[in-house]
């Protein structure tokens, strides 16, 4: 587990003053780094050279684009406004910074953090839900499709309840970790009123029209603040635990 110093530096307040990360915890956040830097870097080289597998799409949706390098544009800003992808940036991003020794807990990183496992855990349980079950998997999303909805979340879940940091959520973290999800909500919604398409079928403006895509959308949002207030109180939980063992083994 991590642990937080509680040293003042004249630079900053504690909570942004540098701490120590244990040896065990390091290599966590980089390998956990390293599984989602892959699932997107092979997406997005995939995408642009146009080597993922053809399949028939409804209208409105993305996945048509012309052929060769006239499609590079399209195929890598189609891949570019998938939540799929921004949340396995935010993770790889997140884990990078953490992987650092030593590391400044400063309040953006404390929001990245919740964001990397609300974000994720989102993609895995949409996915899961709403998309695997209609969707055909064939060529080389074989080898992504997991990496990104599968291997990721559940890599990215595990190191947070092994290695935290812990006591990073709170009242303060909760709304400010939404605004990056709203940020994506109104890059394709801008996006899509440009190219008339959309990501997902439930995003499907063309479709569905403005409003029931809009009580969609804040259905999700609000399933994103039941999700962080759960993963706040396993951090609770954990840290309570963390603290009895700690009192136990001293005075054993």
């Amino acid at each position: 587990m991590t642990t937080t110093s509680s040293a003042h530096t004249p630079s900053g307040s504690p909570q942004e003053s540098p701490w120590p990360i244990s040896g065990a915890a390091r290599r966590a956040f980089a390998a956990n780094a390293a599984i989602a830097w892959l699932g997107v870097v092979l997406t997005v080289i995939l995408s642009g050279v146009g080597a993922y597998t053809f399949q028939e799409v409804e209208p409105g949706l993305y996945g048509e684009h012309p052929d060769g390098l006239a499609g590079v544009v399209s195929r890598l800003g189609d891949t570019a406004s998938y939540f799929t992808i921004w949340s396995n940036v935010v993770v790889a991003v997140t884990m990078t910074l953490l992987a650092r020794q030593p590391l400044r807990a400063t309040p953006l990183l404390r929001v990245l953090r919740l964001d990397s496992i609300l974000m994720i855990t989102i993609t895995a349980i949409v996915y899961a839900v709403l998309l695997a079950p209609s969707t055909e998997v064939v060529g080389w999303s074989r080898l992504t499709d997991p990496v990104l909805h599968q291997i990721t979340p559940a890599v990215t879940v595990i190191v947070w309840v092994v290695f935290g940091p812990r006591g990073w959520i709170n009242r303060r973290t909760l709304l400010p970790a939404l605004i990056v999800p709203i940020v994506w909500v109104a890059w394709i919604l801008l996006r899509g009123s440009v190219i008339d398409a959309y990501p997902y079928d439930f995003v499907n403006i063309s479709v569905y029209g403005v409003g029931p895509v809009a009580a969609t959308m804040a259905v999700i949002l609000a399933f994103g603040l039941v999700v962080m207030a759960i993963y706040w109180g396993v951090d609770v939980a954990l840290r309570r635990w963390l603290g009895q063992r700690a009192g136990a083994t001293q005075f054993s």
